[in-house]
């Protein structure tokens, strides 16, 4: 009977560990990880490439409007590379999303352009590491055995990589390298990294404001499918499964694509599908306070949505212990 029950024990030990969990952690960029000073909208290489992108591909070159200028900040903040080039596209030259949809890819490729032949100190001008992130993802870092870290970000992935080596994340190697399906960008493919971009998905759908944050639910879901296939595909993962994913962000959009997300994943846990948790970061070092991203969030269904809100974000010493990581 005990050489029975041992044999049970050794059975059911081997299950759990030919099933580990493992966690993704998603991070978005600005108001998450760096931060802007006070004209960054207007000065930064990333704005200005906005601009940049728009004139070369749709104005013949002739200047338009900045897009701090152009646009009411909540057509921006939050929102998607895609969609803030959209929406200056209208703003400025009165063109409609169905005629400069199409040219989106060619505006994308430009924008990186634009970027990708700066020395990355003018990369990095304006913007900086908020307090804590560098730690954190040093810390993270050593604990690859059951988590991935990635980006999901508005940003064109060639400009993401650019901007990450020019502040340091990049160098901290807690980003997981990229999965084979991702884009390649040419003077950046030594510096890619895990994650969904503003230049996978864009809807093109300008004017329902709940695209700011649908267009970066189906980011963050870009980014769970690539972190699979690296499971999957790679055997130093063998008998890891995701289990979970954390969305690390500082707008609603943050908060509501991730709490899309756990809605997806709760519709599949009731038809008997396979899902995963859904937990969200948010932290209040971007422009919105605490007590906003804290309604938005709402109430915690353990294993399906499992918010929370920092209100000092990664300089919270608490941090790592937020994201609720699946121990493997």
């Amino acid at each position: 009977m005990k050489s029975f029950q041992f044999f049970t024990y050794l059975t059911f030990f081997a299950l759990i560990h030919r099933i580990a969990g493992f966690t993704l952690i998603t991070f978005d960029v600005d108001g998450t990880l760096v931060k802007g000073s006070g004209n960054a909208m207007n000065a930064s290489a990333h704005s200005r490439a906005y601009t940049h992108a728009v004139s070369t591909i749709l104005n013949n070159g002739n200047p338009v409007q900045p897009v701090a200028e152009a646009l009411p900040i909540h057509l921006y903040h939050g929102s998607t590379d895609g969609l803030i080039l959209l929406r200056l596209a209208r703003a400025t030259l009165n063109l409609e999303s169905k005629d400069s949809f199409p040219k989106l890819e060619e505006m994308f490729n430009c924008m990186y352009d634009f970027i990708s032949d700066m020395e990355e100190g003018e990369v990095a001008n304006h913007i900086t590491t908020l307090p804590g992130v560098l730690e954190h993802l040093k810390t993270l870092a050593t604990m690859k055995n059951n988590v991935m870290c990635g980006l999901v970000t508005g940003n064109v992935e060639g400009i993401a990589r650019k901007k990450m080596k020019a502040v340091g994340v990049f160098e901290t190697n807690a980003l997981s390298p990229p999965c084979q399906t991702q884009k390649s960008w040419y003077g950046a493919n030594d510096i890619g990294f895990l994650g969904g971009f503003g230049s996978d998905y864009c809807s093109g759908k300008i004017d329902d404001l709940d695209r700011n944050h649908l267009d970066r639910g189906e980011q963050i879901a870009i980014a769970v499918n690539r972190c699979r296939n690296i499971l999957e595909s790679n055997k130093e993962y063998a008998g890891k499964k995701l289990k979970k994913v954390v969305h690390v962000g500082d707008a609603p959009a943050d908060v509501l694509a991730a709490k899309w997300l756990s809605q997806v994943q709760a519709d599949l846990k009731e038809k008997g599908g396979e899902y995963i948790c859904v937990g969200c970061v948010a932290v209040a070092t971007g422009s919105y306070p605490a007590d906003e991203l804290r309604q938005l969030a709402g109430e915690s269904i353990p294993g399906i949505w499992e918010p929370i809100i920092l209100e000092d974000g990664m300089g919270d010493a608490s941090f790592i212990e937020a994201c609720a990581i699946i121990d493997s």
